[in-house]
């Protein structure tokens, strides 16, 4: 398709044809659709930690088995990540994105039905079940709705959901608990998620089915001469994606480092309580601060590819030089037991901004590297490695910690964690390259329609 410069076509041959109007912004009321699904989805993540410390009251758990609780959630949003990556190629974006968070929004109500260890394992299950259509959904819109050169910024966008979702939940669900109960916090969450089915609904379709869409934005989104823009539905085998070592450098990449922020969203208020004494009143601020901090920075950390893709590098060369400065900006946080509170609050903050900088780069890999109608499942794939990680990473934690909490120096025990967390990007990008050194488009037709 004809490339298109501030409204007007271009063609092949670097000849400008008829305008086609102004430029329209409807992929961007898209983007903030899946911006406000992420933030819900991470709303709903992070109650059950901050509520942690109501919780030790009434369940007296243990550390191990508030690792097993949230170990489930991981074990089954494996399973729902593969699910739903299937199912979205298969149905569609729109249908596979409303049963997500229909599913996601009546498992995280279900929480306020349950009063025991076992009831919140269960509960916890089925929330990750639900919860794993969000971001194959979502990479898969994104692929679907813009070029290639805006992608990344449009994944750092709705990505820094996550981090507003963090940023909101201390802000709110400690107040909601302390004076209408811990079950409150749920049901709130779970209406919210059925509020935004009202947006989706109606505003949400492909491209060519959105009849106020202008013909620049139109052409402008399908600007990608390697693209067809469309939504082809249809089984893609997950064995048949494994053949591919591209879909193993984003599987071993999430494998390898989803599990720090499933880390830093399950544990950082159990971390300022245990090892700085701060209740959840006391700490709320500083997580706040922490997640308002990861959202600026991880959105430049998204922009500054974009930005180096225009200047006239390579898709290649702009993702990977960002994701090895991410990489390397993970490292101060082995700092993050030595120093003050809010010198942590930075370092933390920084390790986080670089985590969601490099995973929104790290799934437009995707997008830069397999056809559109796979996207969805190779997504599912990495993100079902992804959770296992994290699964095995949680139950790691609750041992670990308790192993050293018998021993008085549940400090020391963090500072393991945070070390781990600190060379996980720098191995993982080095792993990732040899897989895929390049981030160009290769052509599986042939292969799919041999399936």
């Amino acid at each position: 398709m004809p490339k298109t410069t501030n409204g007007t076509v271009e063609s092949a041959k670097g000849e400008n044809q008829a305008p086609l109007g102004k430029m329209g912004n409807y992929r961007w009321v898209i983007c903030a659709l899946l911006f406000l699904a992420t933030t819900i989805n991470y709303v709903d993540r992070q109650i059950l930690a901050l509520i942690k410390p109501i919780l030790d009251v009434e369940l007296k758990w243990t550390n191990e088995q508030y690792g097993d609780v949230q170990a489930a959630f991981q074990g089954a949003y494996a399973i729902g990540l593969l699910g739903f990556g299937w199912f979205i190629d298969r149905y569609g974006t729109k249908i596979g994105y409303a049963v997500s968070i229909a599913a996601w929004s009546v498992a995280a109500m279900a929480h306020a039905m349950v009063g025991s260890v076992s009831g919140f394992f269960n509960a916890r299950l089925a929330l990750g079940l639900g919860e794993g259509g969000n971001f194959p959904s979502a990479i898969k819109a994104t692929a679907l709705w813009f070029p290639k050169k805006e992608r990344a910024l449009a994944t750092s966008i709705f990505n820094s959901g996550t981090n507003v979702g963090a940023m909101i939940a201390p802000a709110i669900v400690p107040a909601i608990a302390l004076k209408w109960g811990w079950q409150a916090a749920f049901v709130a969450a779970g209406i919210a998620g059925f509020l935004w089915l009202f947006l989706w609904i109606p505003f949400y379709n492909v491209p060519q089915k959105i009849r106020s869409l202008g013909a620049a934005e139109n052409a402008h989104i399908h600007s990608d001469l390697d693209e067809q823009g469309t939504e082809q539905k249809g089984r893609v085998g997950w064995f048949r994606l494994l053949t591919h070592k591209q879909t193993w450098s984003f599987v071993v990449a999430k494998f390898m480092t989803d599990p720090v922020w499933w880390f830093f969203l399950s544990w950082l208020p159990d971390y300022f309580k245990k090892t700085r004494g701060l209740d959840i009143k006391n700490s709320a601020v500083l997580l706040v601060s922490i997640y308002t901090l990861i959202t600026v920075l991880s959105i430049f950390g998204g922009w500054v590819t974009g930005y180096l893709t225009k200047l006239g590098w390579s898709v290649t060369r702009a993702r990977k030089t960002g994701m090895f400065v991410f990489a390397c900006c993970v490292l101060p946080i082995l700092a993050v037991t030595k120093v003050g509170d809010w010198p942590a609050v930075f370092l933390i903050g920084l390790a986080g901004s670089a985590h969601q900088a490099w995973s929104a780069n790290l799934y437009t890999t995707v997008s830069d590297m397999f056809p559109k109608h796979t996207v969805a499942s190779v997504i599912g794939l990495g993100g079902m490695a992804g959770a296992v990680g994290g699964m095995i990473f949680q139950k790691f934690t609750g041992r670990l910690l308790d192993h050293f909490t018998a021993l008085n120096n549940v400090t020391q025990g963090y500072l393991v964690l945070f070390s781990i967390c600190a060379f996980a990007y720098l191995v993982t990008f080095f792993i990732h390259h040899l897989l895929a050194p390049r981030f160009e488009t290769f052509r599986m037709e042939e292969e799919i329609r041999k399936i």
